[in-house]
């Protein structure tokens, strides 16, 4: 395939982007990438002199851009998103154009193009909190904050296109990812370099929201299977299975780094927090996907990368996300 990646500069789509040149041969892959705070042209370096890759840096809200790119490819894989919900509720507006309007602009070009595939990014977070039992695909999406709720508008736009177009999408809905070359202010690298720093971890009220911990390999894997062996119209989750709390979290930072407990800290409690996510993903399961590291090897993979690799986190928490911090975590900047 002819992919165009957007956001395959971040987290989950760079690795999305390497697992793709290396385990697809015959593929070629262009990103686009508009290079907020999050996006790194670094994550992109092992890949950087592979012929069948370019980088092209824009947004995805620009038809023209857009258009041009969708012309050269036959398939896209929709990374590009806002997607911090702390960041969400301080600045609503920039996750509803980007989220939502930069889909309508990726959906347009592609049906213009005539893409045989469509691949849109989702998160567990569509579904809302669940108390019990797991979301499985057909569930009704219940979104409660600003972040989700962008998301949410994005697949609704993609299932009118799927209704009124017939348009070949596909949609993953992933759990909490962590792994290498994430942006520290998601938990996991928040945890491990504030630790590395000597400063708090911040844990929001009792520290007791349980999430799903997906590795990112498992999760870019997850994609590459819905993408290649999924049916058009169709979603599918992508987690791991477990659920770890913050605690956990914090708890196998330090252990692993040998650090006192007391680095923990109380903060206030994150404005309509979903208490715990868990997702059913017995449908990609039954592709032949399933998750192959566990949140113990993981974590201890990610911590290793983090504390090996300073030089790529450390001057990525300068002034803005020192600005960030600070609003979002009052209580733990004494």
């Amino acid at each position: 395939m002819r992919l165009l990646v957007t956001g395959g500069a971040g987290f989950i789509g760079s690795e999305f982007v390497r697992m793709t040149l290396r385990e697809h041969p015959e593929d070629w892959v262009v990103v686009l990438d508009k290079l907020t705070y999050a996006g790194n042209e670094r994550n992109l370096d092992s890949v950087r002199d592979d012929p069948r890759f370019r980088f092209v840096r824009g947004d995805i809200c620009d038809p023209e851009a857009v258009g041009a790119l969708a012309g050269e490819t036959d398939a896209i894989v929709n990374f590009a998103a806002e997607s911090h919900v702390d960041r969400s509720l301080q600045a609503p507006g920039q996750f509803v154009l980007t989220d939502v309007y930069g889909t309508h602009v990726l959906l347009e070009a592609a049906r213009a193009a005539r893409h045989r595939r469509f691949l849109q990014v989702s998160t567990d977070e569509v579904y809302g909190e669940v108390l019990e039992g797991r979301s499985r695909e057909t569930d009704p999406l219940r979104p409660r904050s600003p972040y989700s709720a962008s998301k949410a508008g994005a697949e609704l736009l993609i299932q009118a296109y799927r209704t009124s177009h017939g348009f070949p999408a596909i949609v993953t809905r992933g759990s909490n990812t962590y792994g290498w070359n994430q942006y520290p202010e998601k938990i996991v690298p928040l945890f491990i370099t504030n630790a590395l720093e000597g400063r708090p971890l911040p844990l929001y009220g009792d520290g007791g929201a349980v999430r799903d911990y997906l590795f990112v390999e498992d999760h870019a894997r997850g994609i590459d299977t819905a993408l290649r062996r999924g049916s058009p119209g169709e979603d599918y989750n992508v987690g791991a299975g477990s659920e770890v709390s913050g605690i956990e979290v914090a708890d196998t930072v330090l252990r692993l780094l040998g650090l006192p407990a007391e680095l923990k800290q109380r903060v206030a409690d994150r404005p309509g927090h979903d208490r715990r996510y868990a997702l059913d993903s017995s449908k990609l399961r039954a592709l032949g996907w399933a998750p192959a590291v566990p949140f113990a090897q993981g974590m201890e993979r990610t911590v290793s990368w983090y504390r090996d690799h300073e030089e790529w986190w450390r001057p990525l928490k300068n002034g803005e996300f020192w600005a960030f911090y600070q609003r979002n975590y009052r209580q733990a900047t004494a």
